[in-house]
């Protein structure tokens, strides 16, 4: 998700609700402690050089319990935060507290905004030898089973 869809998002919204992957709630009370951005500046396994750049929310939870973060105070941050780093229309990536810090990409439910596993991924698969697709297997190709065993190796 984008800086500019959360920003749409929280004009039409009541309350702000976060899910992790595995479908529990962040609770309620949570604080966004930094909205910052991220410039990260690499060289790939292939040579390339690429910069990154992302929009960072950091979440946090404390014991004050009747803290609740209203969707116009989160945008109200996120417009002081664009004037103040000079943010681009950057994708969102979310830090949270798991069994370490943990960051997601952002998505939407239309109730919830879902914190989604992030993947690594070659960037340079043409240098590296790692196809772009698993090759693909016709079942007609494979033979027929009659006469299988385990001491043929076909299965």
């Amino acid at each position: 998700m984008k800086l500019s869809q959360i920003k749409e998002l929280l004009r039409e919204m009541d309350s702000l609700a976060f899910r992790l992957p595995d479908g529990q709630e962040v609770p309620r009370h949570f604080h966004l402690t930094e909205i910052g951005k991220v410039t990260k500046e690499f060289i790939d396994c292939g040579g390339n050089h690429r910069r990154d750049q992302a929009v960072n929310f950091q979440l946090f939870h404390a014991q004050d319990h009747e803290h609740r973060l209203a969707p116009q105070k989160l945008l109200q941050i996120i417009e002081r935060s664009e004037k103040s780093l000079a943010l681009d229309d950057l994708q969102i990536e979310v830090e949270y507290q798991g069994r370490t810090l943990e960051k997601f990409n952002l998505d939407f439910d239309g109730t919830h905004f879902l914190l989604t596993a992030k993947h690594t991924d070659c960037l340079a698969k043409d240098s590296c030898g790692i196809p772009s697709q698993k090759p693909g297997l016709a079942m007609a190709d494979l033979g027929s089973s009659q006469g299988c065993s385990p001491k043929t190796g076909c299965c």
